[in-house]
């Protein structure tokens, strides 16, 4: 299974980044006054950066990333981590949840902080010294204390509209979905189609990036068509199998993340739709993983 991820979704390594923006010196807390402007202008104070550019290294940058403890999250923090960043991570669960992400980094590195998605002042708090903002926070399913709207739409646009008071934050990275659209069918991509707006409309500097079905070790697609293969022998498809889709490998998401980070800004204010090399049917998927 692992061997079928490899061969769909890997591509070759991200080649030279350029560095991220200056960083503005500002700072954002319960008793600081509240900032009107959007993603801070280019050019504007200077990044300080030390070591040679690994774990123990200084990049310059202080992410918050927002469902760093999902699929994607570990991902995106251990690439964050890898380049000397320091990663806030906010957690509303066990505090066991973020304790895998602590090891991806130095010492003090990985900072876990519990939040209340609800509450604007725990948002605020755990945005307080970071100069960048990553949303990953997203789910497929509904809950009895969650639902499409809030948590993809009503949650996306208020993290927009606090880290543009906050007046310090250089970059917003939101993460989507492939297929997201006004128009769909599906209360889901609706609702992710909303959050994308919402975002832009706070802060029309951001970059979102909607990938495709990210398929890797804990992935919730392969492993479940195995999980279910290897306990009954067969495996039903719906309409045949004959769905296509795109599948990417999660790494090449993280490193997309990281790309537009340390780019020279072309990718603020736009949409990145990202999938994998090829288009498969569902029917071409489960037969490649039955017979590898």
């Amino acid at each position: 299974m692992q061997a079928i991820s490899r061969r769909l979704g890997h591509r070759s390594p991200i080649s030279s980044f350029k560095s991220i923006y200056p960083l503005s010196d500002h700072l954002y807390g319960a008793d600081h006054p509240r900032y009107g402007s959007t993603l801070a202008t280019r050019g504007v104070g200077h990044l300080i950066r030390k070591g040679t550019g690994g774990r123990s290294s200084v990049s310059g940058i202080v992410a918050t990333v927002f469902g760093a403890t999902g699929f994607l999250g570990r991902y995106v923090v251990q690439q964050l981590a890898k380049m000397g960043s320091q990663v806030l991570v906010p957690f509303r669960g066990s505090d066991d949840d973020p304790r895998h992400l602590k090891l991806m980094g130095d010492l003090g590195q990985i900072v876990p902080m519990k939040y209340n998605p609800r509450d604007e002042n725990s948002i605020k708090a755990v945005m307080a010294k970071a100069n960048v903002v990553i949303n990953l926070i997203g789910r497929d399913y509904e809950t009895r204390n969650y639902s499409f709207e809030e948590l993809n739409h009503a949650m996306a646009g208020q993290l927009a509209m606090i880290s543009k008071e906050h007046g310090g934050i250089m970059r917003f990275i939101q993460v989507s979905c492939l297929g997201a659209s006004a128009s769909s069918p599906s209360r889901l991509l609706r609702a992710k189609a909303a959050g994308e707006e919402a975002v832009l409309r706070e802060m029309p500097e951001a970059t979102v990036m909607k990938p495709a079905v990210m398929i890797g070790t804990e992935d919730r697609i392969l492993n479940r068509w195995a999980h279910f293969t290897k306990k009954y022998s067969f495996l039903p498809l719906i309409g045949d199998g004959s769905t296509k889709i795109q599948p990417v490998y999660v790494v090449d998401i993280a490193a997309a993340i990281i790309a537009a980070l340390k780019d020279d800004g072309t990718s603020m204010g736009k949409v990145y739709e990202l999938g994998g090399p090829e288009i498969f049917t569902v029917h071409e998927l489960v037969t490649s993983l039955l017979f590898c």
